[in-house]
């Protein structure tokens, strides 16, 4: 594991989550994830996590404004294509597919408001992390960065 890795695995377990959006705290828990960029560099996202099928349900419908390095994590039990739309979502956001291993699988960035479009992964994931609008290109996330999450490393 390089130096860059192990810095931002240890930002994991330094880092507490804290939210603004109360409706969002009351119905989801939180955690903290690190994303290394290929430039290399280090980001911490506080995150929503969308357990089980209900909240992946639900997600980031409804919600106005997220911080900016704030997001909602979906987490599958297994690694299987998977797709995503923006029904009742009000922001624009960039949608990450990530491997079991924390690989970025593909990235659609800005997606649309309230589309009922369909946004898949072009292959098999175990995550998916969606961000606002913007973030992945402001902080050079790509295809080539990893996400680290101290639950996934785990397992």
């Amino acid at each position: 594991m390089t130096f860059a890795l192990r810095f931002c695995a240890l930002l994991i377990v330094a880092i507490s989550a804290a939210h603004a959006d109360e409706e969002l705290n009351d119905r989801f828990d939180s955690d903290t994830l690190v994303i290394v960029s290929s430039a290399p560099a280090c980001y911490h996202f506080d995150v929503f996590l969308a357990l089980d099928y209900e909240q992946q349900r639900r997600g980031l419908m409804f919600v106005r404004e997220l911080p900016q390095m704030t997001g909602m994590l979906f987490v599958y039990d297994s690694s299987d294509y998977r797709s995503m739309w923006m029904k009742n979502t009000l922001i624009p956001l960039d949608i990450l597919f990530v491997r079991m291993d924390g690989t970025i699988a593909n990235i659609a960035k800005n997606t649309e408001p309230q589309s009922l479009k369909s946004i898949t992964s072009v292959e098999p994931v175990r995550f998916v992390l969606e961000l606002n609008a913007g973030v992945t290109d402001e902080f050079g996330i790509d295809e080539n960065s990893k996400l680290i999450w101290s639950p996934a490393a785990n397992e």
